[in-house]
């Protein structure tokens, strides 16, 4: 039997496994849903009888098929197969955006079956499966994102043992993690990229993702018409990684209509490639940008698209990146913002959750370089502020002032009460 390897998300989704409600997991191409719902069958295996386990892949044109004629013949197929359909039955649906009614097969078997058949299902990514479900799913699904590997993840697939979430790390471990981070930041988190052990392999592999689902799928799903200068933008964007997006400076660059810009943007967006992260505001409306920055899902996308290759030096860019997409993977983009006034004060991070929480974001750093971070802590009275590095330094110029590794990141977001927030 295949050994799959747990995911993060596992934990959150385990805890409905016995609700009614039926389980979305979607996310781009190639990030593991499969492998993950594959896991879900398989514990699920260990507790309820094997007959009760029905995997439906819709790649599969029969599959398809049958699932198109409705919930009613898919049930009528299992029992033709000896599948046991009376009591609790799960019916694991694999790449649902196939369907060409989603929403109507899956409203129609909650309706019909609820508390009765679990459907456990996958999509290929939101812009994908949101165009087709027309039909409001409200109370009848829960719906789970799932990503490239966290770095946590990232060192469970790599079959390296750390323990993140202790309190007192030796600095000899964490310049051990600080290596895996780097190359974490250069390769990113696809599945399949982190388990190929030679490097010449994953840039083919990646490049080979990049093609097939980027410039291939996305194209094809936005109707993108001009792939040219579509590839274009997203070598600017990926160049641009962690700068403000001005759509009228794109255009020009370009060579697009502003509207279309706009356009490709959205269904990047919307497909997991990129994702933009707006601007904190109180009471300087008048004195902030207004216009967001881009980051990318996947840093060892953004390192291919700009360079074409995983060697060479990680800019502070790049950092900021993956330790973005770190607080994005742990507590969503809805608290995550940046801030920027218009004479150039700007803080990389501000987590404005129960606490405003302002972060730099810095490879290595000097006093001089946080006069912005210190112009926030006054301007709002903020009691601690962070930096977050991978090198650190002693002591810290301000009383105010924090430092914290990229893989310390939850204790920020969830402080531990054992925590020692002087370190």
């Amino acid at each position: 039997m295949q050994r799959w390897i747990e995911r993060d998300l596992l934990r959150q989704i385990r805890t409905y496994l016995n609700d009614s409600e039926m389980i979305v997991i979607h996310g781009a191409r190639q990030v593991g849903k499969t492998s993950l719902a594959r896991l879900i069958m398989e514990e699920l295996a260990a507790s309820v009888p094997e007959n009760s386990l029905f995997w439906l892949d819709l790649d599969d044109p029969v599959y398809l098929d049958l699932c198109n004629r409705g919930i009613e013949e898919v049930l009528r197929y299992a029992r033709g197969r000896g599948f046991e359909t009376g009591g609790r039955f799960y019916i694991f649906v694999d790449e649902i955006q196939y369907l060409a009614e989603p929403s109507a097969f899956l409203k129609l078997a909650y309706d019909r079956y609820q508390g009765k058949v679990k459907l456990i299902v996958t999509g290929s990514s939101s812009f994908a499966v949101k165009s087709k479900f027309k039909d409001s799913l409200a109370g009848r699904i829960l719906d789970f994102e799932l990503f490239p590997l966290n770095f946590e993840e990232f060192l469970r697939f790599k079959g390296l043992s750390y323990d993140l979430s202790a309190v007192d790390v030796p600095e000899a471990v964490h310049g051990e993690l600080s290596l895996h981070f780097r190359d974490y930041m250069r390769k990113g988190g696809y599945p399949a990229i982190v388990l190929e052990p030679v490097e010449e392999k994953q840039e083919k592999k990646l490049t080979q993702i990049i093609q097939t689902y980027i410039r291939t799928d996305i194209r094809d799903l936005g109707k993108i018409r001009n792939l040219q200068k579509f590839n274009h933008l997203l070598a600017i964007l990926a160049s641009q990684t962690g700068r403000l997006v001005n759509i009228s400076e794109l255009s020009g660059t370009v060579g697009l209509a502003r509207q279309t810009v706009e356009e490709y943007l959205f269904i990047l967006e919307n497909t997991y490639v990129i994702k933009m992260l707006y601007p904190f505001f109180q009471n300087l409306r008048s004195e902030l940008t207004k216009l967001p920055k881009v980051f990318f899902e996947d840093t060892g996308v953004a390192r291919l698209l700009e360079n074409r290759t995983f060697a060479g030096n990680i800019t502070g860019a790049a950092f900021e990146n993956a330790v973005f997409s770190e607080i994005r993977k742990r507590s969503g983009v809805e608290i995550l913002h940046f801030w920027r006034t218009n004479k150039q004060h700007e803080v990389d991070f501000i987590i404005a959750g129960d606490e405003i929480v302002p972060m730099e974001v810095k490879l290595s750093y000097r006093k001089r370089d946080l006069t912005s971070l210190k112009y926030f802590v006054d301007k709002y009275k903020i009691a601690v502020a962070w930096v977050c590095t991978l090198e650190k330094i002693h002591p810290l110029p301000y009383p105010w002032l924090r430092q914290i590794y990229p893989w310390e990141i939850g204790k920020v977001l969830q402080p531990h009460p054992d925590f020692d927030q002087e370190t």
